[in-house]
């Protein structure tokens, strides 16, 4: 590598970085975040995960899984309910404003994929398959 444009991490985060910033303006009209969006679409098809398992399915800490609830449930999107086996858990549920967004804020994602895949036209799905398969991969330490 002679420069850092060349560097796969920069390149990443780069790439990252724009998408992120494209998905932050099709939400915000929405009052939603791209990371409040993934957690609405996770239970949208499972609804009453516990954060644990939010958490696992999206690749999110514990910490960042309950301050987006926390704020979901502030803005009336999630409700908290008990585990009806184990008390001490507790399971998120989309509100009826939730069901209402849902459609909306679909429709913005779907449209920010379509906009990137027609940038990337016919290496669009490999492209999506490989991003696919990088991610599904554990984390290996560089040393």
């Amino acid at each position: 590598m002679t420069q850092i444009e060349d560097c796969i991490s920069f390149l990443m985060s780069k790439a990252a970085q724009q998408v992120s910033r494209r998905a932050r303006d099709a939400l915000e009209p929405h009052g939603v975040t791209p990371t409040q969006y993934a957690v609405l679409r996770a239970l949208a098809d499972a609804d009453g995960l516990t954060g644990a398992e939010i958490g696992e399915r999206l690749g999110i800490d514990s910490a960042t899984t309950t301050g987006v609830a926390d704020r979901l449930a502030a803005a009336g999107l999630v409700e908290r309910r008990p585990d009806p086996v184990d008390r001490r858990l507790q399971r998120l549920f989309v509100t009826a404003r939730a069901h209402a967004l849902q459609p909306t804020i679909d429709l913005a994602i779907s449209r920010l994929n379509a906009e990137v895949a027609a940038e990337f036209g016919g290496e669009a799905a490999p492209l999506w398959a490989s991003l696919r398969r990088l991610a599904a991969r554990p984390v290996r330490s560089a040393k």
